[in-house]
């Protein structure tokens, strides 16, 4: 593990202690919580998109600003729910994104998770086709938008076109770089490995939709393993990415124990630990939240197989605390980073 950033879903909420009471202070919320990302030392700034619920949902025009307020770190999507997404619109927000940040643009794309609207996909002009499934329609959709980023042309030129005879019309702006930065968030491990085989990098949620009684990271790490052959086998060049993202609460101070303690003494109460539920009417495995001072979490996260064979960790934060509180977690994360990565030498 060489990476550590942090994923927020970037809620608000006016409930009591919150600091990121309305949509407006989540946004330059999660502005700020970038720029403390790459004050503590940390190496990214990731955010979840959601829809029809008061959380993050329109990533590019926010990771512009997340990039031009930075100058280091990598900022990513995890995930964008591609059933909700124009390929090609998005093709050209990314690239835009992505020239902004000098290049940092990481774009985190699945077929989506349970969410609140009925069909909201539908509702947003994007009903699914008769007889395709979810995954096929969000695999059409992905092939698309990575043909878009790539510059090939796409487009049949009209009469005006300034193009040579033959050619196609290529999406604007094109971003160098970019197709080599898309991440799929696969939750099983025949996607894993289909995510390999297709040459994109690897994400790893809290939860996997495989449930075999096996920890959350020993499922995962054989997760990553069959991605890991699939990009092999393909023959595709490059170091093969992967995140895992897990719930980490480091306690460092008063104010960090004020919070996390509970979670802590449920933890020495044993009853913290992975748990076998259902999601999207499939079996899982999700999550236990790893808490309490810094040894404590270096011992278990190197007991963790999935984090200690992936190459970034992903921290969910709490970003209702606001951007002061969390800096004090992003410096510990990043000396816990330290501390994981000399273990590894």
């Amino acid at each position: 593990m060489r990476n550590v950033g942090f994923l927020s879903f970037g809620w608000w909420s006016a409930a009591p202690g919150s600091k990121v009471r309305t949509a407006a202070d989540a946004m330059t919320d999660t502005v700020q919580l970038a720029q403390a990302a790459e004050d503590a030392g940390i190496d990214g700034a990731w955010i979840r998109v959601h829809h029809f619920e008061q959380c993050l949902s329109s990533p590019f025009p926010l990771l512009a600003a997340m990039g031009a307020r930075t100058s280091r770190i990598e900022l990513g999507t995890g995930v964008i729910n591609m059933r909700y997404e124009n390929p090609l619109y998005m093709a050209e927000a990314a690239a835009t994104a992505d020239l902004i940040s000098g290049g940092r643009l990481q774009v985190g794309v699945s077929r989506g998770s349970p969410e609140p609207a009925a069909d909201g996909p539908a509702t947003f002009g994007y009903p699914l086709a008769w007889g395709v499934s979810p995954a096929e329609d969000a695999a059409a959709r992905i092939e698309a938008f990575r043909e878009a980023i790539s510059g090939a042309g796409i487009a049949e030129p009209g009469p005006r076109a300034h193009v040579r005879a033959g050619e196609l019309l290529p999406l604007t702006p094109h971003s160098p770089g970019l197709p080599d930065r898309v991440w799929y968030g696969a939750g099983g491990i025949d996607s894993a490995r289909r995510t390999g085989e297709l040459g994109m990098h690897l994400m790893s949620s809290t939860l996997v939709l495989e449930a075999t009684g096996e920890p959350l990271g020993v499922v995962q790490a054989r997760q990553i393993e069959a991605f890991r052959a699939g990009w092999r086998d393909a023959g595709h060049q490059g170091h093969p990415r992967v995140s895992v993202s897990r719930s980490v609460m480091p306690i460092v101070d008063d104010l960090t124990n004020t919070y996390f303690h509970p979670y802590l003494e449920r933890d020495l109460m044993g009853a913290n630990r992975d748990q076998i539920g259902e999601i999207d009417n499939t079996v899982s495995t999700f999550g236990k939240t790893y808490v309490g001072g810094l040894d404590k979490l270096e011992r278990e996260l190197r007991e963790d197989e999935a984090v200690m064979t992936a190459d970034t960790l992903l921290v969910t934060i709490p970003n209702q605390l606001g951007a002061d509180f969390n800096h004090t977690t992003f410096v510990a994360l990043a000396e816990l980073r330290d501390r994981l990565a000399r273990v590894a030498l």
